[in-house]
């Protein structure tokens, strides 16, 4: 290890007392970068470091690679080690669109289901309130019997405690309505583990990858997108999946312009091959 890193590592352990995690974090990318050239980083020219940092397809991990980097430079440079600044630009991320199922996958992972005991009819209904209602699997799971009425559900206990009130389709309730009729337990809270407690995120989770091979919250995004793809105002999303700003709803107008990009492909002449 060169004199300028040494030095720098012990900057971010004292004086920025970062988390040992960070620390080795930034130790390990750098540590990497001198060992590559078997020369100190600052004696390292631009060219021959951006040539190393090609090689990491992963624009996560060349960020944090990049973020190292600038970060040791800024020291070396403030320390008067360097004569001029460096400051190497990250790579743009692409926002990525959120995992879902369609309906019809969702059907036909249902017809797996064995409905003959009271758990099969507690893991076919779960995965219906998932998908009709966009509820977090965490506050499915506080859901008490008393808080679905009148095809609505009420959501008491959820991310920033803002109470919302969402529909939920008819099938959904009839199918919690036959799972609550076999369910060996009567207790408050809607869904419940085979020894009548409250369930867990770990076995909603179990519930959901057996059948679906994804986690509760996919269903979420599958809720979501399964509205907007039907041409749903984006507020009004927003306000079922309890979105405190339009922004993070936004994610899902890209699945909106596909969908009406599919649409044209499909109906239009003038995207026929033989027009």
């Amino acid at each position: 290890m060169s004199n300028e890193l040494e030095a720098f590592i012990e900057y971010i352990s004292v004086v920025k007392s970062l988390s040992n995690k960070s620390i080795l974090a930034y130790k390990s990318d750098l540590e990497l970068l001198e060992a590559e050239f078997k020369k100190p980083l600052i004696k390292l020219d631009t060219q021959k470091l951006f040539s190393l940092l090609a090689n990491y397809k992963n624009k996560r991990t060349l960020n944090r690679k990049l973020s190292s980097v600038n970060a040791f430079f800024n020291f070396c440079y403030k320390q008067q080690f360097i004569d001029d600044e460096l400051k190497l630009k990250a790579s743009k991320i692409p926002k990525l669109l959120p995992k879902f199922l369609t309906y019809e996958d969702i059907q036909k992972s249902l017809q797996l289901i064995d409905r003959s005991d009271w758990i099969g009819k507690r893991d076919f209904s779960l995965i219906l309130f998932l998908y009709a209602t966009g509820a977090r699997v965490s506050e499915a799971l506080n859901v008490s019997r008393n808080d679905i009425e009148d095809g609505w559900l009420i959501l008491r206990h959820t991310k920033g405690d803002k109470q919302r009130i969402v529909p939920i389709a008819k099938y959904a309730i009839e199918m919690i309505d036959e799972y609550l009729l076999d369910v060996k337990y009567e207790r408050e809270f809607l869904w419940q583990n085979y020894k009548g407690d409250k369930l867990s995120r770990i076995s909603a989770f179990k519930i959901t990858q057996k059948y679906l091979g994804v986690s509760p919250h996919v269903l979420r995004h599958s809720f979501a997108t399964s509205l907007i793809s039907g041409g749903a105002d984006l507020r009004v999303v927003q306000e079922l999946l309890g979105h405190s700003s339009l922004m993070t709803t936004q994610i899902y107008t890209h699945i909106q312009k596909q969908h009406l990009k599919d649409t044209v492909d499909v109906y239009h002449p003038m995207a026929k091959e033989n027009f």
